[in-house]
C-alpha cells in the first residue's frame, strides 16, 4: 500500500496537505508549520504497527483501541517516534502526520478521529494480506486536485 502526502497550504503554524491512498484521495493531513520543528523531510519513508507509550498512557478507551499498534514512520531523518495519529491542529502534534476529513483553515483540520479509523483500517488490511505499506510526502501538491471541501 503506497500513501501519499502532497503538501498543499504551508504557513508558519501548520503545513496542510492531501493524502492519498494508492493514488485515490483519502483525508487531509496535518504537520507543524515552518515554526518550531517544521515538516518532516519530503521522501517516502516505510510505515510499520508499535506501540505508542504516549498513546498508551490515556484513559481514553477509544484512543487505547489504537495505541498498541500505531502507524510509525520509520528512519525520518533527525527524529524518533513519528506517527501518523487524529489531531486538529498545531498543537495535537510534535511532529507527527495528523489526518481530518475537513480543512478548516490553512493550519486546522477537522473529523480527526472518523479520518484515522477509516485510514487505520486500510494501514492495518493492508498488513493483514502481506503488503509492505510506505508514505511518500512531497511538496508538489496542487489546490485544484482536492476534493471539494478545500
Amino acid at each position: 500500500m503506497n500513501l501519499d502526502i502532497r503538501r498543499i497550504w504551508p504557513s508558519a503554524q501548520a503545513t496542510v496537505g492531501a493524502l492519498y491512498v494508492d493514488e485515490e484521495s483519502d483525508c487531509y493531513s496535518l504537520e507543524p508549520g515552518s515554526e518550531g520543528k517544521g515538516p518532516i523531510p519530503a521522501g517516502t519513508y516505510d510505515v510499520k504497527l508499535l506501540p505508542s507509550a504516549h498513546f498508551q498512557e490515556s484513559e481514553d478507551p477509544w484512543v487505547k483501541r489504537y495505541a498498541s499498534q500505531m502507524p510509525h514512520l520509520q528512519n525520518v531523518p533527525g527524529r524518533t517516534h513519528i506517527m501518523i495519529h487524529w489531531g486538529d491542529d498545531p498543537e495535537d502534534t510534535e511532529g507527527c502526520v495528523l489526518v481530518g476529513n475537513r480543512r478548516m483553515s490553512d493550519f486546522m483540520i477537522g473529523d480527526s478521529r472518523n479520518a484515522f479509523a477509516a485510514l487505520y483500517i486500510k494501514i492495518t488490511n493492508a498488513f493483514a494480506h502481506g503488503e509492505l505499506v510506505s508514505i511518500s510526502i512531497s511538496d508538489n501538491g496542487r489546490a485544484d486536485e482536492v476534493w471539494p471541501n478545500s
